[in-house]
């Protein structure tokens, strides 16, 4: 809570003594099971100095999840990558092997892109 003030940023000042600001953090809803999560990969190599990253995106759940599925990509690729805005960032072009290993998952995919 020691940066909560930048989520206060642009409120106008209250004359009210009993003034409490009300955050409106999203709450993370339960990770739905994987038969039912649509998933999409893709090919980006927008500013990344002509870098290809697969993107999958489209997770519906908790952080801690979406953090476990992108390990579990990374290892199974052997390449590196991160977890950001929601998204599953993978070093390289492994489309078509992040496909094969979210199907045997469980999940649905969509390859957008080509």
């Amino acid at each position: 809570m020691a940066k909560d003030w930048k989520e206060r940023l642009g409120t106008v000042y209250s004359t009210n003594p009993n003034f409490e600001f009300e955050t409106n953090k999203n709450e993370e809803g339960e990770t739905l099971p994987p038969r039912q999560q649509k998933l999409y990969v893709s090919l980006d190599k927008r500013n990344r100095k002509g870098k290809a990253v697969s993107l999958v995106e489209g997770f519906v759940g908790k952080e801690e999840d979406l953090e476990a599925l992108g390990k579990m990509l990374k290892s199974k690729c052997g390449v590196g990558g991160t977890v950001k805005d929601n998204e599953i960032m993978i070093q390289g072009d492994f489309r078509d092997k992040i496909t094969v290993l979210l199907k045997a998952e469980g999940y649905q995919i969509i390859r957008k892109g080509g």
